[in-house]
């Protein structure tokens, strides 16, 4: 397990401050606000650590405010409901006083029944695909520093890009390392990994790119996360990214998470603030 990965892990790991109530902190690093993936991260950590049964099959969720990565967060689980085969959770993040984050989330108990999913597209291997920080530091170069993923895009955008693009982006990625064999963990990984690139599938057909530039403001406003099968996030998995519609000063993006071997295992849905700036 990378350094990187291992600080990821704990910091999905909550401290139990009272029934109920679980505190979680930020990385050091130099962010104006919290990373929306952490905060959903934890949050699905604080909800799971109240449920005795059941995995998380879903979950819904709101960014109220901007959270401040130098203050700890305190998450407030309220247990709505514990039946035979599902379990539903509230959790609301909170920084001075004021919600910063909400989550619904949903745990079911394994049953079986019937399955189906779409196929996989047809994208290149990851082992030949550059790594981020290669495409990063040929467009924005800066010092290297260890990422908790190792992510490869199989279609980089120029920055910027000098023609439409199609509003669809395929990205594998994996833990930059080997996790417990926990699947709260594997599901609170990927939680935090799919909101890293979702929202910029929107700017493709605008000929736009998220940049430190700050020509564009970007935000998340709501993520939604479907979890279907089993999984494992220190394995390769593809995120097929799409964007059916912008308008409004808003985003709106879906994804779908195969295995390598094409199964289907989770699918995203997010809405985000995409505001030109004069």
């Amino acid at each position: 397990m990378s350094e990187a990965l291992r600080k990821l892990i704990n910091l999905l790991d909550l401290e139990e401050i009272e029934v109920n109530h679980f505190r979680g902190v930020s990385p050091e690093e130099s962010r104006q606000r919290v990373y929306g993936g952490q905060v959903a991260g934890q949050a699905l950590v604080a909800a799971t650590r109240t449920v005795a049964q059941g995995r998380v099959h879903s979950f819904h969720s709101y960014f109220l405010r901007p959270g401040d990565p130098k203050l700890p967060i305190l998450y407030e689980v309220t247990r709505l409901r514990d039946g035979r085969s599902f379990t539903t959770r509230l959790v609301v993040a909170i920084q001075r006083g004021q919600a910063i984050f909400n989550m619904s989330a949903s745990f079911h108990k394994d049953e079986p029944g019937l399955s189906y999913h779409e196929p996989m597209p047809q994208v290149p291997a990851p082992e030949g695909l550059p790594t981020f920080w290669t495409l990063f530091e040929a467009l924005e170069p800066s010092p290297r520093r260890e990422m908790p993923l190792d992510i490869r895009i199989c279609d980089p955008v120029d920055r910027p890009p000098s023609t439409y693009r199609e509003p669809v982006a395929y990205a594998w990625l994996r833990a930059a390392g080997k996790l417990p064999d926990d699947p709260v963990v594997h599901a609170c990984v990927l939680t935090y990994a799919s909101d890293m690139s979702l929202l910029d599938t929107s700017l493709r057909p605008h000929g736009l790119v998220w940049s430190p530039d700050r020509k564009i403001m970007a935000a998340s406003l709501d993520h939604a996360m479907w979890f279907h099968r089993p999984f494992r996030a220190d394995e390769w998995m593809l995120y097929v990214q799409r964007t059916p519609s912008s308008a409004g000063a808003r985003g709106f993006s879906t994804g779908t998470i195969f295995t390598r071997d094409g199964t289907l295992i989770a699918s995203v849905a997010q809405e985000g603030l995409i505001r030109p700036i004069a």
